[in-house]
């Protein structure tokens, strides 16, 4: 099956399959999918749904994530996941690109990309991964109108505030801001760097009638939990948000430093996808199949009249 042939596209709005799948018993997985291969990958192992991170984005590019990138760049992105995978997808929009103005350009051009829902968070500029020291805040009513103007913007896009607040106001600002966000028109909330399991149950406590996001980040704040316990304490999302890139940059790392002792990528082999296994993965042979049949059904047989022209 092939985007082209538009066989396997869905009627269905991207955002409504997500909001589907937000509101189906258990928790909703999304694999973090850096690009249209692992995408691709993701779901040939089952997910029904992706997620797209900023830090992701920025490192596969050599850069760090500090709101750098700009809306174009990450509508790329946004484009070969959706493109190759048809799956809905999730997008880190940081903290919106600008003001309010800002918010509803990006969620009118992460929407028509094919984006499905999209998280904005509470940061000034320049933001900071979640998990690092010093960030700071807007005030909570400013971001209340961020998250206002996104959904007022949005056509079908599901919309999820993040909050970076617990780390310099505690879980008692960080689920005041959440209170308010909910309250303005966000969808979900996603309580950033949480760092432990009590601070996870206790925003569920406090929030018992609020979709809830958890980020399960490596070589973060975050204790390693898993999606099976998150459910168990009342969350209806997870993310992991850097995991592919981190496996796949460890990989490419372990390559170049095999080729530059050895000479060679011998050594090598049985950790590279095989040719064949990349042909499957991105469906080299229904492109093929496509092909061969449209030129098939278009050319008229050799030696016959073209009736066309009579």
């Amino acid at each position: 099956m092939t985007y082209l042939s538009g066989a396997d596209m869905n009627a269905t709005p991207a955002g409504q399959r997500f909001r589907a799948l937000m509101n189906q018993k258990g928790i909703m997985q999304l694999p973090g999918a850096h690009n249209g291969q692992a995408a691709l990958q993701a779901k040939d192992n089952g997910f029904t749904s992706l997620y797209l991170s900023g830090a992701a984005m920025t490192a596969s590019m050599g850069l760090p994530d500090l709101g750098i990138i700009t809306v174009d760049e990450v509508c790329f992105f946004i484009r070969q996941i959706v493109r190759s995978s048809g799956l809905p997808l999730l997008v880190d929009g940081d903290t919106g690109y600008g003001e309010t103005l800002n918010v509803m350009h990006m969620v009118r051009a992460f929407e028509d990309a094919g984006a499905a829902a999209v998280h904005i968070e509470d940061q000034i500029l320049p933001k900071k991964c979640g998990h690092l020291n010093d960030k700071k805040l807007v005030s909570p009513q400013d971001m209340a109108q961020k998250v206002a103007a996104a959904a007022k913007a949005r056509r079908d896009m599901v919309i999820i505030a993040r909050t970076d607040a617990a780390g310099s106001e505690g879980i008692d600002g960080a689920v005041a801001r959440a209170r308010l966000y909910y309250e303005a028109g966000a969808d979900a909330i996603f309580p950033e760097a949480l760092t432990s399991e009590e601070m996870f149950r206790e925003f569920v406590r406090r929030l018992p009638d609020v979709p809830l996001l958890a980020n399960m980040t490596e070589f973060g704040r975050t204790p390693y939990l898993t999606a099976s316990q998150f459910e168990e304490m009342g969350y209806s999302m997870i993310i992991w948000p850097v995991s592919s890139l981190r496996a796949a940059n460890k990989a490419q790392d372990d390559l170049y430093k095999t080729i530059a002792r050895t000479g060679g990528t011998r050594d090598m082999l049985e950790r590279m996808q095989t040719r064949e296994e990349l042909y499957k993965t991105i469906r080299y042979y229904d492109y093929e199949a496509l092909d061969a049949g449209i030129v098939s059904t278009v050319l008229p047989h050799i030696g016959q009249p073209d009736k066309s022209a009579a």
